[in-house]
């Protein structure tokens, strides 16, 4: 029953917000009393944090099975990008802003386990497109590897991109080809443009 109150949890949180959904509501979801959630969990903050990590720990490790791929590492990105955008279902619901303002210590926590996933994944990125001759040899890597982390997490900030005006995947698709043209050879400026062909199909 644990594991069912925190995939159904999990599920509302990013279809409705954290703040929004209620434990009676997923109590009436899964037609069970709100007493048996608080037998698993003991208050909603401890849920969201569950839940929270969980999604965390299931999209590290399919970043990780892609990564072990060893695409070519432009390739590598946009399948990062449609996994993560099928996963998150798009996160309708604004749960990144829910949760960094009404919780913001579970909030930080996320955001310190993003930065040493993220910085470890790119830095292999990097390493392996400048190998391959598709990303310039000079860029400096701890550099690009925050401003990417910065990038990924800042286009989510709905004060500077309100939901009514910037579409989020397309808020996505901008920052990566913005991410790519910055440190790209002209052998990686071609291989994206084939890649931003084949999308548009």
């Amino acid at each position: 029953m644990k594991c069912k109150i925190l995939e159904k949890a999990g599920e509302m949180f990013l279809n409705f917000g954290f703040k929004s959904v209620t434990m009676d509501d997923i109590a009436d979801e899964l037609a069970i009393s709100k007493k048996t959630i608080y037998a698993n969990y003991k208050n909603k903050t401890v849920l969201i944090e569950a839940a929270t990590m969980s999604l965390f720990e299931m999209i590290s490790h399919g970043i990780d099975c892609i990564c072990e791929l060893e695409k070519n590492p432009i390739e590598e990105l946009f399948e990062i990008k449609n996994f993560i955008h099928t996963n998150l279902k798009d996160e309708k619901s604004s749960p990144h802003y829910q949760l960094q303002k009404y919780y913001p210590t579970i909030f930080h926590s996320l955001k310190m386990r993003q930065l040493e996933l993220m910085d470890s994944c790119v830095k292999q990125n990097l390493t392996r497109g400048i190998d391959l001759g598709l990303y310039r040899k000079e860029i400096d890597l701890d550099f690009i590897s925050r401003i990417y982390f910065i990038g990924v997490t800042g286009i989510k900030d709905e004060e500077t991109f309100p939901i009514n005006q910037f579409e989020k995947k397309h808020l996505t698709n901008c920052f990566l080809n913005y991410h790519i043209r910055a440190i790209a050879t002209e052998k990686g400026k071609q291989k994206l443009e084939k890649l931003l062909l084949k999308n548009e199909k």
